[in-house]
Parts: C-alpha cells; sequence; structure tokens
C-alpha cells in the first residue's frame, strides 16, 4: 500500500495577477452572485434559492462598470461574450422585476 500524502492548500497571492485576470475573475464572481440573488441558480453548498433583486442589481451595474473598462483591453471575441453575459443578465432581471 502506497502512503498517501495529504495535500496541504497552497497559498495564492491573487494580488501578483495581471489587473484584466482580475478583472475578469471579478465579473465571473459577480455574475454566478446576480444568477443567485435573481433566484435562477441554487445557493452553493445548499438547496436554497435566495432572491433578493436589490443584490442582484447592484451586482449586474457592477459587472457592466467592469465589461466597460475592460473592452478596450480585449480581443473582439471576449468583447462579444463579455456583452452577451452582460445582456443575458440584464434581460433576465428585467423579466423578473
Amino acid at each position: 500500500m502506497e502512503d498517501e500524502k495529504e495535500e496541504k492548500p497552497v497559498a495564492f497571492d491573487i494580488a501578483s495577477l495581471d489587473t484584466q485576470v482580475l478583472l475578469k475573475l471579478f465579473i465571473d464572481i459577480l455574475s454566478v452572485k446576480a444568477w443567485q440573488h435573481m433566484g435562477l441558480r441554487v445557493k452553493p453548498g445548499t438547496d436554497k434559492i435566495e432572491k433578493d433583486l436589490g443584490q442582484a442589481k447592484l451586482e449586474i451595474d457592477c459587472v457592466n462598470f467592469l465589461v466597460d473598462k475592460l473592452e478596450p483591453h480585449v480581443k473582439e471575441e471576449e468583447k462579444k461574450s463579455l456583452r452577451s453575459l452582460l445582456t443575458d443578465l440584464q434581460i433576465n432581471f428585467a423579466r423578473l422585476s
């Protein structure tokens, strides 16, 4: 039987990431939270739906701001992807409001 070594979590310095990578990460996190707060995704680790349209609006507004700041620095294909994500969030929010 082989000795199984317990893997220790590796500390990661998020501040070492490039600004564009950070913006994409923040957009991803905020969009996931917006879907959750619109009640369209289950909160991780639970089977519960958390609907809070005020929080969803704040998250979508922040995604909009970050997409606007990131767009000049990414390729056309990525711009389309970011805009598509933002449009999906906005349409679903409007539908639920």
